[in-house]
């Protein structure tokens, strides 16, 4: 059974008195323990696609199959529970607490799953080492490079075992060399902890990490490319 399963997937948003289509009938299957690349021109709806594969948005209509559990009409706490069961985010803007340690940032999704002050510490410390931050655990974002506040990002993705991590442009704010050690570190996360990336991404050598690409165009599936790895 595939860990993620669309099938006929659409997006509409009101415009006017017409509504204006992103995702038209869109299937995909993505399978446990994948690094997926999705690329597109900007428009072409590959935002929409991730937020609606996070749960942070629902379809239009089409099914939308996670895990084993139809997801597409369930409630917005019922979506937020299971983001945070089974999901972490990694955004091209860190999006982290501005006068909060790493330490603290890490902590962060363990306090909305109730996890007890002195385990979230443990796990936490634990995270940031696998992202080898564990000199950094008490520097706070204006203390850390933009690498670095991209791996406490990272660290706090995985901190609650989600089997699935998705990422959005995680290098647009990066230079090249920052870029390729954060998507080495993806790589890591995917081949040694079994994590399932999706990565969204404008920038060929960055999805090239990734072992399947799929591109697409005016809210349709274009290609769907697994790589020789």
């Amino acid at each position: 059974m595939s860990l993620i399963k669309l099938t006929n997937i659409t997006k509409s948003y009101p415009l006017g008195d017409m509504q204006l289509q992103i995702l038209k009938g869109l299937s995909l299957q993505i399978e446990a323990g994948d690094f997926v690349a999705i690329m597109g021109p900007s428009g072409s709806g590959k935002s929409t696609l991730m937020n609606i594969l996070g749960c942070l948005d629902k379809p239009t209509s089409g099914q939308y199959s996670l895990d084993g559990q139809q997801v597409e009409n369930l409630s917005s706490d019922e979506l937020a529970t299971i983001r945070n069961q089974k999901i972490g985010f990694v955004f091209q803007g860190f999006n982290l607490l501005s006068r909060t340690t790493a330490l603290e940032n890490v902590e962060l999704p363990m306090v909305y799953s109730n996890v007890p002050i002195s385990e979230r510490k443990i796990r936490a410390k634990k995270a940031l080492e696998k992202v080898g931050l564990t000199d950094r655990i008490n520097h706070q974002p204006n203390q850390l490079s933009g690498g670095q506040q991209q791996r406490v990002a990272i660290a706090r993705a995985i901190v609650n075992e989600a089997p699935i991590i998705f990422a959005d442009e995680p290098t647009g704010n990066l230079d090249t060399k920052m870029s390729v050690e954060i998507m080495d570190l993806f790589t890591k996360l995917n081949k040694e902890l079994k994590r399932t990336i999706i990565l969204v991404t404008h920038e060929e050598d960055i999805a090239r990490y990734a072992n399947r690409i799929i591109k697409i165009v005016d809210g349709e599936i274009h290609s769907d490319e697994r790589m020789n790895k």
